[in-house]
C-alpha cells in the first residue's frame, strides 16, 4: 500500500555538493567546542565525510567567557593545519570567529581589524537571555565601519520568538541571518524549530552554518529533519557558496 506521507529526509543528505559551512568550532582547547586534536580532528573528518567542501571555524570572542583575539585565533589555526596537514587541507580549513555583541565589541572593531568569513561579512551573536541593550546602535556602527552582519543562529533568541517584527527591524538595519542547520531537526527543541521554519518560509534566512561543536552536534546529522519544506533551506545552504 502506497503511504500518504512522504517520509522526511534526514538532515545530512539535505548537505548541497561543494557546501562551504561559516559557521562552527573546531579549533582545539578555545572555546566551548573541540577540546583536543582529537575532537578537531572527528569534526573536520565528519565534515568531509557528510559533503562538506569548506569549512571556516568561528571560535567565540566574548570578553570575560572566551577572551579570544585575533592573534591567537590565529596562531590555533596555524597549529591544527601543522598538527593534522592533510584533513585541514581537504577541508580548506578557515578561521574566523563568532563575536559576541556588547560594549567590547564596539571598542574592539573601532580599534583594529575584525577576523571576517570572507571580505566584509562578520558573524555576530547575541545572549540568549536579551539582545543587548543598544543591539541597533552597533549594528549600524559595525556597517559605517565597512562590516556587513551575518546574525548567528537568530532562531535560537527566544526573546524574539513572540515578537516577530523584531526580525523583520534587524533585516531591515542591514543585519543577514544565518540558520543552525541543526535547528530544523529539533535539536535545540520545538520552539526553535517552529521559529527556524518560520523565518525559511519568509525567506529571512540568508546562510547556514554547522555551529558543530563536538561529536553529538555531528551525531544529530544523521536524524530527519522536522519542517515540511526542504526548499528554502537548501537555497539557503546553496547561498554558502558566496565564501568560498
Amino acid at each position: 500500500m502506497l503511504s500518504f506521507f512522504k517520509s522526511k529526509p534526514v538532515l545530512k543528505d539535505l548537505i548541497p555538493d561543494q557546501y562551504v559551512d561559516i559557521h562552527s568550532h573546531i579549533l582545539f582547547g578555545i572555546d566551548d567546542g573541540a577540546k583536543t586534536i582529537e575532537d578537531s580532528n572527528f569534526l573536520m573528518q565528519s565534515m568531509l565525510e557528510m559533503g562538506f567542501s569548506q569549512s571556516i571555524t568561528t571560535p567565540h570572542t566574548s570578553e570575560h567567557v572566551w577572551d579570544n583575539t585575533r592573534e591567537n585565533i590565529e596562531e590555533k589555526h596555524k597549529e591544527v593545519i601543522a598538527l593534522s596537514p592533510d584533513l585541514s587541507q581537504k577541508l580548506q580549513l578557515r578561521a574566523a570567529s563568532e563575536y559576541m555583541m556588547n560594549d567590547s565589541f564596539v571598542k574592539l572593531f573601532k580599534s583594529e581589524p575584525l577576523l571576517t568569513i570572507k571580505d566584509n561579512y562578520i558573524l555576530v551573536e547575541m545572549s540568549y537571555l536579551n539582545p543587548p541593550i543598544q543591539l541597533y546602535d552597533i549594528l549600524f556602527e559595525l556597517q559605517l565601519s565597512g562590516y556587513t552582519p551575518v546574525l548567528a543562529h537568530p532562531e535560537r533568541y527566544s526573546f524574539f520568538h513572540h515578537n516577530f517584527a523584531e526580525y523583520k527591524k534587524l533585516k531591515k538595519a542591514g543585519c543577514l541571518f544565518q540558520l543552525n542547520l541543526l535547528s530544523i531537526m529539533g535539536y535545540y527543541g520545538p520552539d526553535v524549530t517552529e521559529a527556524a521554519e518560520k523565518l525559511l518560509k519568509k525567506g529571512m534566512i540568508d546562510f547556514t552554518g554547522s555551529d558543530a561543536h563536538h561529536k553529538m552536534h555531528i551525531d544529530a546529522f544523521s536524524k530527519k529533519i522536522r519542517i515540511k519544506d526542504v526548499l528554502p533551506v537548501t537555497e539557503a545552504m546553496k547561498n554558502n557558496s558566496i565564501f568560498k
